[in-house]
C-alpha cells in the first residue's frame, strides 16, 4: 500500500492531493473535511431603509437605544436617537463601545448633514475608529476640497483613497471594513495593522499596511504607533457637525 506522503511524492508534476489546514491533513475533495458553519447572510440597506446584519453579527447599534454605548468622556452616550439612526450632539464628546474588540469586520452607515455649512474639514465632519485608535475619516467630500488624507474614506493622516464615492450630502452612506488589528512584542510592533475597506461598494483600499497612528497632533503631525490592548474598543467621533450614523455591525475575525 502507498502511503500518504509517497501519493503526494508521486504527483507532485501533476498537481496537489493533499492539503495542510487548520483542521488537519486532508485529501482534495474529502468529504468528511469539517464544513464551515451555516451563516444567514444580511439583507442590503436603501436610502429609506436600514438594512439586516447577518445573523453571526454582533450588532453594535439597530436603531433603537444606544445602551451598547458609552461616553468616552465617562457615563451614557449623549448623542440623539430618533427614526432608526443616531446623531452626534456638539460637544457632548465621542462615543465608544462598551464591548472591544480586536480584528473585524465592521459595517458602518453615515450621513452627513443635508444642509451644508462650512467647508473642508468643517463640513460633515465625523470618524469610525477601530480599536480607539485608527480612523476611517467620515466627511463630507461631496465637491468639497480639502487636504486628500483627511478627505472621506481616508486612512486619516496616512492613505488617501484612489477615488472619491462620496454620496451627495444628507444621503445614506456605507463602510465595509476589514481591519487586521496591529500585534505588538514588548513595546515594539511586529505586525502593522491592515485595512481593506469598500466605501459605497467601491473598493478604496485593498489590504493596506497602515504604516503608524492616525492620531492628530498638530495641522503637519499624526501619531505613530503606540502599545495598547489586543482589543479596544469601537469609537465614533463628536468633531461638532450633526453627523448621523445607523445599522453599526461587527464580525470578529481571527488575527
Amino acid at each position: 500500500m502507498v502511503g500518504c506522503a509517497s501519493l503526494e511524492t508521486t504527483n507532485k508534476t501533476k498537481g496537489t492531493r493533499y492539503l495542510e489546514t487548520e483542521t488537519g491533513r486532508w485529501l482534495v475533495h474529502d468529504i468528511n473535511r469539517p464544513a464551515p458553519p451555516v451563516v444567514t447572510p444580511g439583507t442590503e440597506s436603501t436610502q429609506e431603509q436600514a438594512g439586516k446584519a447577518p445573523s453571526d453579527a454582533i450588532v453594535l447599534f439597530d436603531g433603537t437605544d444606544l445602551s451598547g454605548w458609552t461616553s468616552v468622556k465617562g457615563g451614557p452616550a449623549k448623542w440623539i436617537v430618533r427614526d432608526g439612526y443616531m446623531q452626534v450632539v456638539k460637544e457632548t464628546g465621542d462615543i465608544k463601545t462598551k464591548q472591544s474588540f480586536g480584528s473585524c469586520q465592521l459595517h458602518v452607515e453615515f450621513a452627513t448633514p443635508a444642509r451644508i455649512t462650512g467647508k473642508s474639514q468643517e463640513r460633515g465632519n465625523s470618524g469610525v475608529f477601530l480599536m480607539s485608535n485608527y480612523e476611517v475619516q467620515v466627511l463630507d467630500s461631496y465637491k468639497n476640497s480639502t487636504y486628500p488624507d483627511g478627505q472621506c474614506a481616508a486612512l486619516y493622516g496616512r492613505a488617501v483613497p484612489p477615488v472619491n464615492a462620496c454620496r451627495k450630502p444628507g444621503q445614506w452612506q456605507c463602510y465595509d471594513i476589514i481591519f487586521h488589528r496591529p500585534i505588538f512584542k514588548g513595546k515594539k510592533v511586529v505586525r502593522k495593522a491592515t485595512f481593506t475597506v469598500f466605501y459605497n461598494g467601491v473598493l478604496v483600499h485593498d489590504n493596506v499596511e497602515l504604516q503608524g497612528g492616525t492620531g492628530w497632533i498638530d495641522e503637519h503631525t499624526i501619531s505613530n504607533y503606540s502599545l495598547h490592548e489586543n482589543k479596544l474598543p469601537i469609537m465614533l467621533q463628536d468633531h461638532d457637525n450633526p453627523v448621523r450614523f445607523r445599522n453599526i455591525w461587527l464580525r470578529e475575525l481571527k488575527d
